[in-house]
């Protein structure tokens, strides 16, 4: 059905994307994603470039668990060396950060991508959202739910039920983006 029309990333995306850093507490990113009702989030570095995704999957994955690095240096003090009480709470509080949990590296579209494209990307990849970049930036992302409301804009125009009230389907997209 999506590949009737000509919709493009550009017309699907949502462009009030939220995003944190590496850095940002899990605490901090659970409740941005419960409060925004979003299941993911993009990761950006200092100067904005996208560098992971923190989603949910992720989330239920993550353990209380030390990383190889953390082992290495538990592992150290368990054979006598001693480390200062704050090198090791440093360590301990690593965990507890987006960088920590995040899946580095995302798969990304430009505006121009076609919905078709970005539909089979997501199956493909079994991924439910692909930030789109212009000129590198995040300018919008688009969910599984984005294609769900183009595909049901779609299915009522051949419906004839006409409640969208435009020509096509470009028109209602761009028309509910232009509404927000």
């Amino acid at each position: 059905m999506l590949e009737d029309g000509a919709f493009t990333a550009g017309d699907l995306m949502s462009q009030d994307v939220v995003v944190v850093h590496p850095e940002t507490s899990l605490r901090e990113a659970v409740g941005l994603m419960a409060s925004r009702h979003v299941s993911g989030l993009p990761v950006v570095d200092g100067d904005g470039t996208l560098v992971g995704m923190l989603s949910e999957g992720d989330l239920v994955r993550w353990h209380e668990g030390y990383s190889a690095k953390q082992a290495k240096w538990l592992d150290m003090l368990a054979d006598g060396f001693i480390l200062a009480p704050d090198f090791l709470e440093g360590i301990r509080s690593e965990q507890h950060k987006v960088k920590s949990v995040m899946s580095k590296g995302a798969t990304t579209v430009t505006e121009d991508v076609l919905a078709r494209e970005i539909a089979s990307m997501m199956y493909a990849k079994k991924i439910k959202r692909v930030p789109v970049l212009r000129d590198g930036r995040l300018v919008g992302i688009v969910s599984r739910s984005d294609l769900v409301r183009a595909l049901a804009i779609r299915l009522n125009e051949q419906g004839g039920g006409g409640s969208t009230g435009t020509v096509n389907v470009n028109e209602a997209l761009r028309k509910r983006r232009d509404e927000r």
